[in-house]
């Protein structure tokens, strides 16, 4: 029999493993284990199974799980093996031989294997008492303080013994050994200064000094950020061995002496790895590197203020900085984004871990260029030199000449200068160390451009966290307890907040203030779009949060790009190009793209794809508040509308318009020119969204004569995609007309649904809109209006088989559509003519009726729906001739609509046509179609 603590909690019989059940029984044998053959009181297992105040039928819980451990070891025929549960008094007794608890096994074979006297031997011993370990100690028990104190103290005597595998590797002469066994412990347990020590020796005697060196300052930096402490004396002099080339113990080669004799210049450095390192250099306090500037005499100034507490993420960002430091020659980096996201703390974070590397100091000033101010670079500059040891008394008179010494002292030092807040490239220029042993990290809300052309600088963009991040932030905050019990409501907060640390930050400080609050409570309050910049405020009195942080942000910025991005909260779909915010601001498209791209520079907006600009919530939110003139929305509209109208053109040049713009609508609104069909529908892919939402927005605002325009003239794009949820837009389309009292916006509407329903397979609910639009259009005085909705009433008709009603439809849209000389309406119509003759069998008069569509003049549309039309009148043309009897006729007729149908992409006419030429025993040469799927032929 078996008994295991070291790993999941567990009992076996042989192979047979005891199902202990629920964690508490699981707890409670654990409870048991630990102090095996010793009295355990019942309050002891109590305590070991509620963290918290425990129920009042705690005592009888605890006898229940005990009594079905008795069951289970019976069962299992525990008595046979000396193991027994008993009572004593107000106690319980686990008896049990020392030989089944892997906990004693394991302190015996450490005890064994320190005394062994040959190395080998020490290895092979303390190898088979870590073995016993199959994962954390008392896994699978309830998390309460006793069992997690004595998980830690058999984890922590795991460490010990692998401490000694260590030393026993070493004196094998295994240096290799040693340190594998340690790097993983060390990488699991990277707060343990002991493993970490013994690690950095380890590495150093194997040669891996600079491994060495990078291990220190990894566990001091991780030491500083969790903790708050410095490491310890035996880490340091761990550090310090391997930094000096102190001895490295037995078959080391003796100690290697790295430190410049007095009066000399620095040695060199033996191991190249270490030279090389770009992202560690915190030992040029002591060793200068080759290519850095000798750290001046005296102490090197650190101007640093304290760093942001909870710091989180930003793994990419730091590594970033690591990067373009760590190349030299003066390298700058500019830490770009919008207020509130966090670039303080991230420069602040990185310059603390990094300043090491900089024997020369740290400069830091904040620029105040978003908020009082700002701070002259001449003042600056003063500060700097005081900093650097010149006395007050001997700073120049003139901003010259402190530039210039500044300059001077600069050359050869090693800085890192911190630049916080700039709003101009002049700000900073004169700023910049003149060596090239220094690094300078510049943060501001705006691009500066400047300082990217003419210094070089290396941005780095700071986004919003992400929702994962964002969490974590909160947990951090206000503790991983209250988030762990709603991660719904945290995770709503973090969206609510759209991730912004400044958000995020004042969101903990409302929950630290309000401990009796729910998170669901607070998000609850945010979610109100009325109050939540006011909640986002750390004092109303205050200058403060994010409201204060944008409205800073927006100071300075042009007159146009302030009076655009006052009108962002007017923008109904979630983006927007240079054309729609022309139209918001009734100004010209170049206009409009300078000021989009100020907004962008300032991270108000976001260019994330070329030409298009996206807004976070928040700043939306901002930019409702400000007021607006009351016309934006409309000329939005109406540039929506008057776009969408050129695209149809574009898409569909041999059709007529299905709507003229409105009458009041400006004639001269900046318009987007299409160039071919293909583009036309790129556009109506990319602007659904907005669309959709601009419809929603006109209705909202009463303007249902726009609401009912921007959803019918998007029928090319919905044509092309009609199974792709088109009803919703059209239902609130059709709503408007009926508002209107508009029968052709009514009629237009009614047979663009009902053909949108015919095509989803909603037979009842395509009728009940298609019956009505004929008669709408008809009173309209709109004959292809009519023409159309009769033939999409044929063809739902038509799906459960001919009807004497639909052929009467039919008959009628090819006379209106003929009258009104409209060909591309009279082909359409005749293409539905001709499928009720071939399902009828009238394979003569559907040969008549092809010959005649084919024949009719479509004034040369070869693109769109006119080709895909002649490309199905062709097959349907081709069935007749085949069933006539002519396969060489209908062979030509099928190869030619094959031709036209895979130059469109209409995927269901190629599948057609390479069905009639393995009918007619013919092979199938198919011309490669464009993508694009299943394109129907349109309502």
């Amino acid at each position: 029999m078996d008994f295991r603590l070291l790993g999941r909690v567990g009992a076996a019989t042989g192979a047979e493993e005891l199902q202990l059940g629920p964690v508490k029984r699981r707890s409670v044998l654990a409870a048991l284990l630990l102090k095996a053959n010793s009295a355990v009181p019942v309050e002891q297992l109590i305590a070991a199974l509620w963290d918290d105040a425990p129920p009042t039928h705690a005592r009888t819980v605890v006898q229940g799980h005990v009594s079905r451990l008795r069951a289970l070891l019976a069962s299992a025929g525990a008595g046979e093996h000396g193991v027994g549960l008993m009572t004593q008094g107000p106690s319980y007794v686990f008896e049990v031989p020392e030989t089944l608890l892997d906990t004693c096994r394991f302190e015996r074979l450490a005890r064994r294997g320190r005394l062994r006297q040959r190395p080998a031997d020490a290895v092979a011993v303390l190898g088979e008492a870590l073995a016993l370990w199959h994962g954390p100690a008392l896994d699978g028990t309830a998390p309460s303080a006793p069992l997690r104190a004595a998980a830690q103290t058999l984890e922590e005597a795991r460490l010990d013994v692998v401490e000694s595998l260590a030393v026993a590797h070493e004196r094998l002469g295994d240096r290799a050994g040693a340190v594998a066994v340690l790097q993983a412990e060390a990488a699991a347990h990277p707060l343990c200064e002991s493993l970490a020590e013994a690690l950095i020796l380890a590495l150093y005697r194997a040669g891996r000094r600079s491994d060495a060196l990078d291990r220190y300052h990894r566990v001091r930096c991780l030491l500083a950020d969790e903790l708050g402490v410095g490491p310890g004396p035996g880490l340091r002099g761990a550090y310090e061995t391997a930094l000096r080339g102190g001895p490295m113990g037995a078959g080391g080669g003796g100690p290697v002496n790295l430190l410049p004799a007095p009066g000399t210049g620095p040695a060199p450095v033996p191991d190249a790895r270490y030279e090389a390192d770009a992202r560690y250099e915190a030992d040029a306090l002591l060793l200068a590197p080759a290519g850095r500037p000798p750290a001046p005499a005296g102490p090197a100034p650190r101007l640093l203020p304290r760093g942001v507490r909870g710091f989180l993420g930003r793994g990419t960002e730091l590594a970033a900085l690591d990067r373009i430091t760590g190349a030299g020659d003066g390298a700058v980096a500019l830490v770009t984004g919008p207020a509130g996201v966090g670039k303080t703390a991230l420069a602040l974070q990185w310059a603390h871990h990094r300043q090491a590397r900089y024997p020369g100091g740290t400069l830091f000033a904040d620029l105040r260029g978003f908020g009082g101010v700002p701070v002259e670079p001449a003042e600056t500059v003063r500060e700097f030199l005081i900093a650097l040891g010149v006395p007050a008394r001997d700073l120049p008179d003139s901003s010259a000449a402190a530039a210039a010494l500044y300059r001077e002292l600069t050359a050869r030092r090693a800085l890192l200068v911190v630049l916080d807040n700039a709003r101009g490239t002049d700000q900073v220029r004169s700023l910049l160390p003149s060596g090239t042993g220094s690094a300078v990290l510049v943060t501001s809300r705006i691009r500066l451009s400047g300082l990217i052309v003419e210094e070089l600088a290396r941005p780095v963009p700071l986004d919003v966290l992400g929702p994962v991040p964002a969490t974590e932030l909160l947990a951090a905050a206000v503790g991983e307890e209250r988030v762990a019990a709603e991660p719904e409501a945290a995770d709503r907060l973090a969206r609510l907040c759209d991730g912004l640390p400044l958000a995020l930050r004042i969101t903990a400080a409302q929950l630290a203030a309000r401990p009796h609050w729910r998170l669901a409570d607070l998000a609850a309050e945010l979610a109100d779009e009325q109050r939540r910049l006011a909640l986002l405020s750390l004092d109303e009195a205050e200058e403060s949060g994010v409201a204060a942080a944008l409205r800073i942000t927006v100071q300075g910025l042009p007159p146009e790009a302030v009076r655009l991005f006052a009108l962002l909260g007017v923008v109904p779909g979630p983006d927007l190009e240079r054309y729609a915010a022309a139209a918001l601001l009734g100004r010209d498209p170049a206009v409009a793209a300078e000021a989009l791209d100020r907004l962008a520079g300032a991270h108000l907006v976001t260019e994330y794809a070329p030409g298009r600009y996206s807004t976070h919530d928040l700043v939306r939110l901002y930019a409702r508040g400000l007021g607006t003139d009351e016309g934006a929305l409309l000329r939005l509209l109406d540039g929506y509308t008057a776009t969408a109208l050129a695209a149809s053109l574009a898409a569909e040049p041999g059709e007529k318009p299905c709507c003229t713009l409105p009458r009041e609508a400006p004639a001269d609104a900046p318009v987007r020119t299409f160039t071919d069909r293909s583009a036309a529908l790129r556009w109506y892919a990319v602007e659904r969204e907005n669309l959709a939402a601009a419809v929603t927005a006109a209705r909202a605002a009463g303007h249902d004569d726009r609401a009912w325009r921007l959803a019918v003239l998007q029928w090319p794009y919905v044509v092309w995609s009609v199974r792709d949820g088109w009803a919703p837009l059209l239902e609130q389309a059709l709503e408007a007309s009926r508002l209107l009292d508009d029968p052709d916006a009514e009629s237009r509407v009614r047979a663009l649904l009902g053909w949108v329903l015919t095509r989803e397979g909603q037979l009842s609910e395509a009728l009940a809109q298609l019956e009505l639009a004929p008669a709408l259009a008809a009173r309209a005085h709109d004959p292809s209006s009519e023409a159309i909705a009769l033939v999409n009433l044929a063809v739902a008709l038509d799906a459960d088989g001919i009807t004497d009603a639909s052929l009467r439809h039919v008959t009628r849209a090819v006379r209106l559509a003929r009258e009104a000389q409209d060909v591309l309406t009279e082909l359409l119509a005749l293409q539905h003519r001709t499928h009720q003759l071939l399902a009828r069998g009238d394979i003569a008069a559907a040969e008549r009726c092809t010959a005649y569509a084919l024949a009719l003049d479509d004034h040369g549309v070869t693109t769109g729906l006119g080709a895909l039309r002649r490309a199905a009148l062709r097959l349907s043309r081709s069935e007749a001739l085949l069933a006539l009897g002519e396969r060489d006729a209908a062979e030509s007729c099928t190869r030619q609509a094959l031709a036209e149908a895979a130059s469109q992409g209409f995927q269901e006419g190629v599948n057609r046509a390479r069905s009639q030429l393995e009918a007619l025993g013919r092979p199938v040469d198919l011309p490669a179609a464009p993508k694009g799927g299943d394109r129907p032929v349109r309502s």
